[in-house]
């Protein structure tokens, strides 16, 4: 079994609704969902719009990386996200692949680790909360010491 961990996030209808939709889904088409941290609220990240609900997730799949994907995409668009553009945009739910065991994957179709996990905190925040030791493979640092390093001002705030 693999250890894979998840980012999820909603800015548009009921987002917590849909979060936990999407983690459902996950727990019956990739594999158990072993580990959820809160869910948190931050401003949108590359654009202007709505705030965001985000929540990291653990879970152990025997799925490959490319079929997770692939499963990631369906939920993606069963739920009723489009992708329209390569631009940041509103989105009912998205859904990231941020770690998967100590995979290192640079395809044209996935990156593993996802690029940009040391840039924001809504994704450094709840991954804390569920691993704060989990060494990034290529940046070889913890999950806290790039939460200390993050330049992102923006503080996610838990949502009760």
């Amino acid at each position: 079994m693999s250890k894979v961990y998840f980012s999820i996030g909603s800015n548009k209808g009921n987002r917590s609704g849909l979060i936990n939709e999407a983690i459902d889904n996950i727990d019956i088409i990739i594999g158990k969902v072993m580990l959820k941290s809160s869910i948190y609220e931050t401003k949108s990240w590359g654009f202007n719009s709505n705030n965001f609900y985000n929540i990291c997730i653990l879970v152990e799949s025997e799925l490959k990386p490319d079929l997770i994907l692939n499963k990631i995409l369906t939920i993606e668009k069963d739920m009723g996200r489009f992708k329209k553009t390569d631009q940041y945009s509103d989105r009912c739910i998205d859904i990231d692949i941020l770690f998967f065991d100590n995979m290192i994957i640079n395809s044209k179709s996935l990156e593993i680790p996802h690029p940009r996990i040391q840039l924001r905190k809504f994704v450094l925040t709840p991954m804390l909360e569920l691993t704060p030791d989990l060494i990034h493979p290529i940046l070889k640092k913890s999950i806290r010491q790039l939460e200390i390093e993050c330049v992102d001002k923006d503080q996610p705030k838990k949502v009760s």
